[in-house]
């Protein structure tokens, strides 16, 4: 498993956010769209019937600490069991025709996000709902490298250039 902006991949799976929360909340990442499990059940949206998808409320890091704090999100996130009160809440945002839905996501980086990783992340995702990039790339990144653990941060910043590039 890795952690690569604001995306969690897996050998088999794409988060946005974290994993699976020991309580079985999170949003999966698929060729088709949005998947949004939790306790209550799950909905999911079609890339095509999504006019935009942001994430608010991310969590930045500062410089101090952040390779201690990666580390320590990461195996708790692991885990399935997430330190203090739990992990810090995003909201990812869609539009729709239908309207505008919000969903809760959690931060796999307890930490904080990288600032340039977050902009590239929600450039991906932008360019996920416009279908002028592909996410089956992280996924199939993911099945050859996920195993490896999260890239340095350098490389996970290319990692977000050459996907946001990857046409659909």
């Amino acid at each position: 498993m890795a952690m690569v902006g604001l995306f969690w991949i897996t050998a088999d799976a794409v988060y946005v956010g974290s994993p699976p929360t020991a309580i079985g909340g999170c949003v999966k990442l698929t060729a088709e769209g949005l998947e949004a499990l939790d306790p209550d059940g799950s909905r999911s949206w079609n890339w095509e019937e999504l006019r935009s998808a942001v994430i608010e409320d991310v969590p930045t890091s500062g410089a101090s600490g952040r390779v201690s704090r990666l580390l320590g999100s990461m195996v708790s996130a692991a885990a399935g069991v997430f330190l203090g009160e739990g992990p810090p809440e995003m909201s990812l945002r869609l539009e729709t025709e239908a309207g505008s839905e919000e969903v809760t996501v959690y931060a796999a980086a307890a930490g904080g996000y990288e600032p340039s990783e977050v902009t590239l992340s929600m450039e991906l995702l932008a360019r996920f709902v416009a279908r002028t990039a592909d996410p089956r790339a992280l996924g199939t990144w993911g099945s050859e490298h996920a195993r490896e653990g999260t890239p340095p941060h350098a490389e996970r910043e290319t990692l977000l250039e050459e996907w946001t590039r990857t046409r659909a």
